[in-house]
């Protein structure tokens, strides 16, 4: 039995943020095999249900690593088996540093049945963020106010200035250390998360629960919050969009970009 754990955006989906034809047939062929599927991403868990509702995956056998690898759902069991979330202290600490740089923060309500996000305003950057993810919007100013439970992660969006959000993961950089990840997703995108949690602590949790050796673990990404998953797993798998960065952590470069099938391509050459 081998697992396959792919991100999402830019790596399984092309650039319809859809799950192709010929990427799908890769899938039920791999999990037909007896082999198992972990789809990997930042996104939160009700948004990772939604792509995988789109594109037809119903078979036994696949499991959501969500929000950055901080929440694992067992889609067989219906259940949520491995969580890390923020104390609200954090959340109200990182809420105050990043409207210190003037800079959108967000975070999310998490449960097994539904999924909001917690914005203090429906500004031009979340209204760019729900072009994808498609959840409910909480508008708190204070965001810890609309919380009861620790949120998975926050995010810090900055959608035209990279140094913005440079500098404001610089500034909580002492404090972070042994709390929390600072992370990106994109040149958009901080992902702020549990110190323990990540794509990478995903994959270990999730081969030593399912009893597969990490040899037979299989990670694709294209971003730096996929660097974890690649450098942890037996194979990992950078795209051709990925950066140079991502590249650098990676055992093999897809021929193809994502808008190509590149990673059912790859997948099939290595299982060959």
């Amino acid at each position: 039995m081998k697992i396959l754990f792919t991100d999402l955006d830019d790596t399984l989906l092309n650039n319809q943020s859809q799950v192709s034809p010929e990427t799908k047939a890769f899938l039920d062929e791999f999990l037909a095999a007896g082999n198992r599927l972990a789809l990997s991403s930042g996104r939160p868990l009700m948004s990772v249900m939604e792509v995988k509702e789109l594109a037809g995956l119903t078979q036994p056998g696949i499991f959501l690593s969500c929000s950055n690898g901080t929440r694992i759902y067992d889609c067989d069991k219906q259940r949520t088996i491995r969580k890390f979330g923020l104390p609200l202290a954090y959340v109200s600490y990182l809420q105050e540093q990043a409207e210190a740089h003037a800079l959108h923060i967000q975070t999310y309500r998490d449960s097994d049945t539904t999924d909001a996000i917690v914005s203090p305003a429906e500004d031009a950057e979340i209204q760019y963020y729900r072009r994808k993810i498609h959840l409910p919007l909480v508008i708190s100013e204070n965001l810890r106010d609309a919380l009861t439970d620790e949120p998975c992660k926050m995010l810090a969006i900055s959608l035209h200035n990279f140094d913005k959000l440079e500098a404001f993961r610089k500034s909580i950089a002492d404090w972070a250390e042994g709390k929390v990840r600072t992370i990106y997703s994109s040149d958009k995108y901080l992902e702020i998360f549990d110190w323990n949690a990540g794509k990478g602590s995903s994959l270990l949790f999730l081969c030593d629960y399912l009893g597969i050796p990490v040899s037979d673990s299989f990670a694709a990404g294209d971003a730096d919050n996929d660097i974890s998953m690649l450098e942890a797993a037996g194979c990992g798998i950078a795209m051709k969009n990925a950066t140079d960065k991502v590249k650098a952590h990676a055992d093999v470069v897809t021929d193809l970009d994502n808008d190509q099938n590149g990673l059912a391509d790859m997948m099939r050459k290595l299982l060959r």
